[in-house]
């Protein structure tokens, strides 16, 4: 490849990636798709990679696992709106390999053992939940130039109990929750903030809770900046893991930030993930994202593949 085209092939796969993108601002330069500020600051990881005529890597901290309120979810195992994501996130590898013959490598970075004792998923669940994501990631056409990563898979961690993983990573990686809320309360990271306060209440809110919604509140206000504290140490661990790679991200992100958010599915609403959420066929071409009792409500029916509840359907697209 001549070195003129380079920049040329890189813009081209950030074009690629950026039609996806999920934004935490529609004003300035990320009024405009693509936003150039967004582009310019993950442009020269990809030119690296296209310059070294290598597939360009990508790490995506996501799927930690399935909320533990059945109000939102179907149960602990991934089901048709992570199968969904995972569609979607091997055929943004596919068209980066029509631009890029080298293509692309998008590392899933499951981050339930992370921070699943700060919100109430088992470990045991986490462990169910991952096994079924490399299961579903093996069960797609080759290549999908998906991967998965977990912190067990961390040499210098193996045999260890998972209690003593998450010390051992908010040890060498964490900021101090102090330092933490002052930023927060300072207007950073607010939006994220309230966003997993929102997630922690919600997925606390299960019909066997006897408590006070004030109580609960305090609680998941409390957890929420564990939550950002872990997610955070685990970020710059996957940086020191792999220096080089675009980073992705679930949530929405400020113009020009050093991670790229990204939609997996469609969903009004911008902060809802699968592993929040069921699938639901409209019958209008497509599935979207949302709550299981949102799905309930507008008189869903519910799908079963494999003996396993797998997703929603409205009539319309049972009908058709």
């Amino acid at each position: 490849m001549a070195d003129s085209d380079v920049p040329r092939i890189a813009r081209r796969v950030m074009e690629l990636i950026l039609r996806h993108q999920r934004k935490g601002q529609r004003t300035g330069d990320c009024a405009h798709t693509p936003c150039p500020a967004c582009r310019d600051a993950h442009l020269h990881r990809v030119e690296r990679y296209v310059a070294a005529g290598e597939p360009v890597r990508m790490v995506l901290p996501a799927f930690p696992g399935k909320s533990p309120n059945t109000a939102k979810v179907l149960g602990v195992l991934p089901d048709m709106a992570e199968r969904l994501a995972l569609d979607f996130l091997s055929g943004l590898t596919g068209r980066i390999r029509e631009v890029y013959a080298p293509g692309a490598e998008i590392l899933i970075c499951s981050d339930g053992r992370v921070f699943s004792d700060a919100v109430g998923i088992p470990d045991e669940h986490i462990t169910a939940y991952q096994r079924e994501m490399q299961t579903l990631i093996d069960a797609l056409p080759r290549p999908s130039g998906l991967g998965l990563f977990n912190l067990e898979d961390l040499p210098e961690l193996a045999g260890l109990g998972h209690d003593r993983m998450r010390e051992v990573l908010t040890e060498r990686y964490a900021e101090p929750l102090e330092q933490l809320r002052k930023r927060v309360r300072a207007g950073e990271e607010t939006a994220l903030y309230r966003a997993i306060t929102r997630f922690l209440f919600e997925d606390g809110n299960t019909p066997g809770y006897t408590g006070s919604r004030a109580a609960l509140q305090r609680d998941a206000r409390a957890r929420a900046y564990i939550v950002i504290q872990r997610s955070k140490a685990w970020g710059d661990l996957l940086a020191d893991q792999f220096p080089g790679a675009v980073r992705l991200s679930i949530h929405p992100q400020p113009c020009g930030a050093d991670k790229l958010g990204i939609h997996l599915v469609e969903t009004a609403d911008n902060w809802l993930t699968p592993w929040h959420s069921v699938a639901l066929d409209t019958g209008a071409g497509g599935f979207v994202l949302v709550k299981r009792e949102e799905a309930e409500a507008r008189g869903a029916e519910l799908v079963r593949e494999g003996g396993r509840p797998s997703h929603y359907a409205l009539r319309a697209a049972l009908a058709a």
